[in-house]
């Protein structure tokens, strides 16, 4: 019997009790679709296999599993990835040999390194940490005397160290338990263990030219092991890409006499680049199906683990299987940022790059090299010798959404009358692999929904929805959020002007373009929200996002700076980056005079000075923003650098004026909404007494009437007018005449 198995998106665990002891999070209704309890190991398949224990997520999400770093890298895949997870089998270890830094294994010995890894699954070729397994310790470990014995021995670093393990008897997965022997690899018990697998991590050392018996792992021949590719008119969004792509392969592989004659040569590597789930490697693959080539594909991020001389020989077993075969042949290399970065690139860089130049001297041969962060890749990768042409794969809008998802679930039992497009607006920011991990999610509640009942199983557009509220878009899964909690700006009272404001200038742009083209104009690249605090300009900017679906990265100001040179003008860059692959987007910098202040006043080093350079430069750009917008929001806006609010850059001034009579009044209504008031209490006269009142005071008021009434009595069932009377004892106006004249002034002089 087939054990079950259920596709699941990766996410990277928030819990610090987690990190680096092999556990994933599932949710509990994934647990029990696949039969497994708490601590039970499961199999993990993505670009490699690997193992771990599994345990419920406390806020978990169906869809996903909560995974750490050394377990992603130990599957080749990075977060939003999708991975197999699937009952495992297990046996405890007689024998394990590991591998590890020269520290690590001179310092530890058997005895205490078995102690290390007890109650861990292992799979040959994983990393592992020296974190004991401590969130469930099999019985008579003894977790607070290893790490004294660890730290002892190794020192305060013990807790970053990572062994590979290397050799397992019996092979497979295997637990290690009180009577497994561990060693070291090149001691006695390691060398009668068969196929030893080189450290994952061990100190990097200079690469000989000499080659070594290549690894068997992340090397792929698609039209052996994957399933077939989509055809290319499937490939929605990306048709104009896998066209070029193809043109280029017909004039590499089938026409190079063509070439010839004109003065060039066939050589093809290319550079294909995009958000990360777009779908790069599946068009490479679909476009390499079309034309009959064969596709070799490497994970960059796995052989980016490997010590150098290992990662050398993935690469070389790679070319050579492309090489060897029949007809033409495309080694396709996906993440390559991962093994060559720009900064800081290993020594292993600059071989790997000689290996590639050399392979593409062949005939038959193309190279191509996925990354969803091109400007992070090796410059040397990008010359003429190496990948002088490049792709890019757009983020899809809501038209291709809705191709994509017809085409998602054109093989699915859906209920007829579901509006793709409907659906497709409300997920801004999305690419494919989001849309298939909402599939997954609608699939599995619509598999929860009818376990009980009988008839043809069906997905329901309402499935479609529920999923919405937990699958996030990769571009956002590592992002700060506002939570708009189904606001829109309906539920905004008063303020008509502000509201009306606002949707012209952040609005309009993002829902009416071709309004803005056809009379000539640039839409506004961004709008100053300013008034006194505690007046609603966070509450409007979550009204404003619930209105127009958008996804809303939220940034204080303070928290772009950092003393390191460079690195609040990196954060800043990398801010405009992920809007704009999550567009429509929207970027609410709040309290944004600390983040932007008059350069040339502050005493930080230049700090703030940069950072407002930086601002100007992304929104001046000579990429300019599209479907991206920001909003800032202060209540000194005087302090705000002047070049930072001229047009184009934050054009549009917004006054967010203190409450007016009618507006504290449908303030104190929405606040009280749930709280029982007595026949006595008329919101209304209570409005009318508090002016200087922000609407934070009004909220505040409603709250401590009601906790007024509890210290009365924690029965208390009402709220009365004396109740109200007395907390205004308590919550006094906060509002600053003098600042109100300022703001009013300011406003008055724009």
């Amino acid at each position: 019997m087939t054990s079950p198995q259920i596709a699941l998106t990766v996410r990277h665990t928030p819990s610090a009790l987690d990190a680096r002891r092999g556990v994933v999070r599932l949710h509990p209704e994934v647990l029990d679709a696949l039969g497994l309890r708490e601590w039970d190991a499961v199999r993990l398949t993505g670009a490699r296999v690997s193992a771990a224990l599994a345990a419920p997520a406390v806020d978990g999400v169906p869809g996903v599993v909560l995974v750490d770093d050394v377990t992603m890298a130990n599957l080749g895949v990075q977060e939003g990835a999708e991975i197999v997870v699937a009952p495992c089998e297990v046996t405890v270890a007689r024998t394990v040999v590991v591998s590890g830094s020269r520290i690590a294994s001179m310092s530890l010995n058997p005895h205490t390194l078995r102690l290390a890894l007890i109650g861990k699954v292992l799979t040959i070729g994983d990393a592992v940490s020296l974190l004991p397994q401590d969130l469930a310790p099999p019985p008579g470990s003894d977790v607070s005397t290893v790490r004294g014995q660890l730290s002892r021995a190794i020192g305060a670093s013990w807790t970053s160290e990572l062994l590979t393990v290397t050799a397992t008897e019996p092979s497979g997965t295997v637990v290690v338990g009180q009577s497994t022997v561990v060693s070291w690899r090149g001691s006695e018990v390691a060398r009668t263990e068969p196929n030893p697998v080189p450290s994952a991590a061990s100190e990097t050392t200079v690469i000989a030219a000499a080659e070594e018996e290549p690894l068997d792992v992340e090397i792929v021949e698609d039209e052996s092991v994957l399933d077939e590719p989509p055809p290319i008119a499937d490939l929605a969004g990306s048709t104009g890409a896998a066209r070029r792509l193809g043109e280029w392969f017909d004039l590499a592989f089938h026409r190079p006499e063509l070439l010839a004659k004109l003065g060039t040569s066939g050589r093809l590597g290319v550079l294909v680049s995009g958000p990360e789930g777009a779908g790069k490697a599946t068009l490479v693959r679909s476009v390499a199906h079309a034309e009959k080539i064969r596709v070799v594909s490497v994970a960059a991020p796995s052989i980016a683990v490997l010590e150098p001389k290992s990662a050398l020989a993935q690469i070389s077993e790679a070319v050579r299987r492309t090489t060897s075969g029949e007809g033409a042949g495309v080694l396709l290399v996906t993440d390559i940022d991962a093994l060559l970065p720009a900064s800081s690139p290993p020594p292993v860089a600059t071989v790997v790059l000689d290996r590639l130049g050399e392979a593409l001297g062949n005939e038959d041969f193309a190279l191509v090299a996925t990354t969803a962060h091109p400007e992070s890749v090796d410059p040397r990768l990008r010359t003429v010798d190496l990948l002088d042409r490049e792709l890019m794969v757009g983020l899809p809008d809501a038209k291709t959404r809705t191709e994509l998802l017809r085409v998602l679930l054109r093989d699915t039992p859906v209920e007829q009358g579901i509006d793709f497009g409907a659906i497709a607006e409300r997920t801004p920011g999305f690419v494919a692999a989001d849309l298939v991990a909402l599939r997954r999610d609608a699939a599995l509640r619509a598999a929860l929904r009818q376990r009980d009942g009988g008839g043809e199983p069906r997905l329901s557009g309402q499935d479609l929805l529920d999923a919405l509220e937990s699958v996030r878009p990769i571009s956002m899964s590592a992002s700060d959020t506002l939570a708009t909690g189904g606001l829109t700006l309906d539920d905004v009272g008063d303020m008509a002007d502000v509201k009306q404001s606002l949707t012209e200038s952040v609005l309009w742009p993002l829902r009416y373009p071709d309004s803005f083209s056809r009379l000539g104009i640039a839409p506004p690249r961004g709008v100053l929200l300013y008034g006194p605090p505690g007046n609603g300009k966070t509450f409007l900017v979550r009204a404003l996002a619930g209105t127009g679906a958008l996804n809303v990265f939220a940034v204080k100001g303070a928290e772009l700076m950092d003393k390191w040179v460079g690195e609040s003008e990196r954060a800043v860059r990398e801010l405009f980056r992920k809007a704009a692959e999550a567009a429509p987007s929207l970027i609410f910098l709040d309290e944004v005079d600390a983040l932007a202040p008059r350069r040339g006043q502050s005493g930080d080093s230049g700090v703030a000075d940069r950072v407002v350079a930086a601002l100007l430069t992304e929104l001046d750009g000579v990429e300019p923003m599209r479907d991206v917008v920001v909003l800032g929001a202060t209540n000194r806006p005087e302090l705000v650098d002047p070049a930072l609010l001229r047009p184009g850059r934050l054009e549009r001034l917004i006054y967010v004026p203190p409450p007016d009579e009618e507006a504290r009044v449908a303030i104190l209504k929405s606040t009280a909404r749930n709280t029982p008031l007595a026949s006595d209490v008329d919101l209304a006269e209570v409005a009318s007494t508090l002016d200087g009142y922000s609407a934070a005071d009004c909220a505040a008021l409603i709250r401590e009437a009601a906790l007024t009434a509890m210290r009365e009595s924690l029965e208390a069932a009402e709220v009365t007018a004396s109740h109200l009377a007395e907390a205004r004892t308590v919550v006094r106006p906060s509002l600053d005449p003098a600042q109100l004249a300022a703001l009013e002034e300011y406003a008055a002089g724009r």
